[in-house]
């Protein structure tokens, strides 16, 4: 979409994600044929992966590769919701994990195409919706070994895709984009803050051109006692 050439090794990833927003699944007056039906006309392998913490519910399917498709949709209000799955009537029986920022990221998605045979029609979030909002969930990663692989990936991703934004000019679209994640809340500003003391050098240097006096000081950041 941006015209440029990212190192595969670190933008690959391992499952396929779909988002849908709680509100438009509950008002559609359709529903896909049921998921694990469709998935096995692939690949018959696939299978139900039940939610750990309501086993009557299905937010993801995996195959014998370890390739999973999940399912999820924005955190709905308060955190009651986090962990919970949330049942989707328009995903075909499937229900979906709730997110917190997930509303962020795909609101006003892009259309594109996927690369494979003769081109696939998708919807994906905006580019520079993707890196701020990869710079967020770094920072709420578990601490664990698996947890801290996938915040230096995530920071990964947003430092390449901060300077892809402002090698190609869309140093507004970004500049926007952060600015309406940094007027969303307190939680969010410590989110952006606590991913930006861990982005790489060159994702800050990016970043810092495109906000210029907007750009928080890390000096400042390093200084200041930060919740996680």
């Amino acid at each position: 979409m941006l015209g440029v050439r990212l190192p595969s090794s670190a933008m690959q990833t391992g499952d396929a994600d779909f988002a849908q927003d709680f509100a438009i699944s509950a008002g559609v007056q359709d529903s896909l044929p049921p998921v694990l039906d469709v998935l096995q006309s692939v690949d018959p392998e696939f299978r139900a992966i039940p939610h750990g913490a309501d086993k009557a519910r299905v937010v993801a399917f995996q195959n014998a590769r370890g390739y999973r498709v999940e399912f999820l949709t924005g955190n709905r209000g308060s955190d009651e919701y986090t962990g919970k799955p949330s049942p989707m009537p328009a995903l075909g029986g499937a229900s979906a994990e709730n997110l917190r920022f997930l509303d962020y990221l795909i609101y006003e998605p892009v259309r594109t195409v996927l690369l494979f045979r003769e081109g696939v029609n998708v919807l994906v979030p905006a580019p520079e919706r993707y890196a701020v909002h990869k710079l967020i969930v770094s920072s709420r990663r578990l601490t664990d070994i698996l947890g801290r692989v996938k915040a230096d990936k995530d920071l990964t991703q947003a430092s390449l895709l901060f300077q892809a934004l402002v090698e190609t000019r869309h140093d507004s679209e970004l500049t926007d984009a952060w600015a309406e994640a940094w007027d969303r809340g307190d939680s969010w500003k410590d989110g952006l803050c606590n991913g930006l003391l861990r982005l790489p050098d060159k994702g800050v240097e990016a970043l810092g051109k495109a906000l210029g006096s907007e750009m928080p000081d890390l000096e400042t950041l390093k200084a200041e006692p930060r919740p996680r």
